[in-house]
């Protein structure tokens, strides 16, 4: 009765790797308990975690090939393309979001065009818009720009609604830093960058002022969600943004976080259940209104005992 703070299997999302094939069930080994997934396999997983209570799934994808200009992104069958109608088909109220960055599918990694060894910022927006727009062709309700490129927001929001997809909402990684924490998700979606690293678009741990710079001009651009990732290593990021500004908040409990407590789990240290729904309930006490989790079914399963 005086809980302050309520965890709900409503507040989840599941983020699923789509990758090429059917039948395909590849566990990640830096991730105990996710899979790099076929469409058929994801459509399953997601319809059991809507099942669980989850609202909603956010897809990533593992294409056959990659080159320069990141065509499987904005493929029209593309990996994520039929995982999205897959689920669509077997869950048709969840809500699909679609991870709209180039990273996954470009040969060099990085999360734009790159030439002479830099990533292009302008000229990365206009394959990200373009990948939002094939992403709601495909069926998503929302897209999830994480490249961090400067005006993504906006461009995705003027490509959707020039294309008759004003309905489709843009939850923009606002705050989003270069982390350690990404380790096992770059195995999971063979995103590592072939050269470089990603801190001249993501953000200095040590930088919050600047969190709030970057989640304002989302806002200005039209984003309809704001996103802190990671989650754990930053509540006082999430709860600064909730404190500033009013659009939903989600936070991202990501594949380092995720995976730390498998590890200590897995050596008896720590009763994973427990801690598993103690760090979820810190991100939502912190503010955050969504939290994408690769727990969210086993989550939402102890959350409607």
């Amino acid at each position: 009765m005086v809980r302050e703070v309520r965890l709900s299997p409503e507040n989840l999302v599941l983020p699923l790797f789509a990758c090429p094939g059917e039948g395909v069930r590849r566990e990640v080994a830096s991730m105990p308990g996710v899979f790099n997934l076929s469409a058929d396999e994801v459509a399953r997983e997601a319809a059991a975690a809507f099942d669980a209570g989850v609202p909603a799934v956010i897809l990533f994808g593992l294409p056959e090939s990659k080159d320069e200009t990141a065509a499987g992104a904005y493929a029209s069958k593309g990996v994520v393309q039929e995982a999205i109608r897959a689920v669509r088909r077997a869950a048709p109220e969840m809500v699909i979001i679609a991870d709209t960055c180039l990273c996954e599918y470009t040969s060099h990694g990085h999360c734009g065009v790159v030439r002479g060894g830099e990533v292009l910022n302008d000229e990365s927006l206009e394959l990200i818009a373009r990948t939002a727009v094939s992403q709601a062709e495909a069926g998503a309700d929302i897209v999830a720009p994480s490249a961090m490129m400067d005006g993504q927001v906006g461009a995705i929001r003027e490509a959707l609604d020039d294309a008759g997809f004003e309905h489709v909402a843009v939850m923009a990684y606002a705050v989003k830093y270069a982390s350690g924490f990404y380790g096992p998700f770059r195995e999971a979606a063979d995103s590592a960058p072939s050269f470089g690293d990603r801190r001249a678009y993501q953000m200095d741990a040590a930088n919050a002022r600047e969190a709030m710079r970057e989640a304002e001009l989302d806002v200005m651009e039209g984003a309809d969600f704001l996103m802190v990732k990671p989650a754990t290593a930053y509540l006082d990021i999430v709860r600064a943004v909730r404190e500033r500004f009013d659009l939903p908040l989600a936070a991202y409990h990501v594949s380092g976080e995720y995976a730390m407590i498998k590890a200590a789990a897995e050596r008896g240290w720590i009763d994973e259940q427990r801690v598993m729904l103690e760090t979820l309930t810190g991100i939502r006490r912190a503010g955050a209104d969504i939290i994408l989790t690769y727990y969210a079914t086993e989550a939402a399963k102890l959350l409607r005992r």
